[in-house]
C-alpha cells in the first residue's frame, strides 16, 4: 500500500489502451480476417446504398425525405401540404374524398360498487337503494376515416375515447377536405 498507482511503469495491462484512440480493434487472426471487430462501425465502400429513413418506416415511392411536417394525421394517414402520406403510399391531396363513419356507442350501467353498497345499506335502511342512481358512462368502439385519391383508398380505424371523439374527427376532417379542393 506504499505505492498509490503499482501500474504506473506504463506497461498497461487492462481495458482498450488509450494510445490507440482513433484506431478500432480488429479481429483476430483467423477470425474473419483484418476487418475491424464485432460491433464497431465500419466505413461503408463508396459505392455503397446510404442508410434509408430513421425510425423504421420505409422510404415511400415519391415522397422526398425532409419534405416538412405533417399538417394533420388520422391514425396512420398523414396530410402533408401537397399529398397525402399512408402505409399504402403517397396519394395526391387534390381531389381527394374523405369519408368518416362512427362505430362507436357509449354504454350506461350501475357500476358493481353501488350494487354492493346497496345490499349493505339496504339491511339497515331502505336509504342504500338511493346507491342504485349511480350511473357510469363508458364509451367503445371506433370511429373509422377513409381516403380515396389518385386510385388508391386506405382507411384507419381512430378508437373512441368519449363522446367527443367523432366531433373532434369531423373538425379535423373538415379541414382536411379543405385542403383537398
Amino acid at each position: 500500500m506504499s505505492d498509490p498507482n503499482p501500474y504506473a511503469d506504463e506497461s498497461y495491462k487492462w481495458g482498450p489502451d488509450p494510445r490507440q484512440q482513433n484506431n478500432p480493434p480488429t479481429a483476430p487472426d483467423g477470425q474473419g480476417g483484418g476487418g475491424p471487430a464485432y460491433g464497431h462501425p465500419q466505413q461503408p465502400p463508396g459505392s455503397a446504398p446510404q442508410p434509408g429513413p430513421a425510425h423504421g418506416y420505409p422510404q415511400q415511392p415519391g415522397m422526398q425525405p425532409g419534405t416538412g411536417m405533417p399538417v394533420l394525421t388520422f391514425g396512420d394517414i398523414a396530410v402533408m401540404n401537397d399529398q397525402i402520406v399512408t402505409p399504402a403510399g403517397p396519394m395526391p391531396l387534390k381531389g381527394a374524398v374523405w369519408t368518416a363513419t362512427d362505430l362507436s356507442r357509449t354504454e350506461e350501467k350501475i357500476p358493481t360498487v353501488a350494487i354492493v353498497l346497496a345490499i349493505v345499506f339496504a339491511l339497515f335502511c331502505l336509504i342504500g337503494l338511493l346507491f342504485l342512481l349511480m350511473k357510469e358512462k363508458r364509451t367503445v368502439g371506433f370511429v373509422q376515416v377513409t381516403v380515396t385519391s389518385g386510385g388508391r383508398h386506405h382507411s384507419t380505424m381512430i378508437p373512441a375515447v368519449s363522446p367527443d371523439t367523432f366531433p373532434m374527427v369531423m373538425a379535423q376532417l373538415n379541414t382536411a377536405r379543405a385542403m383537398s379542393v
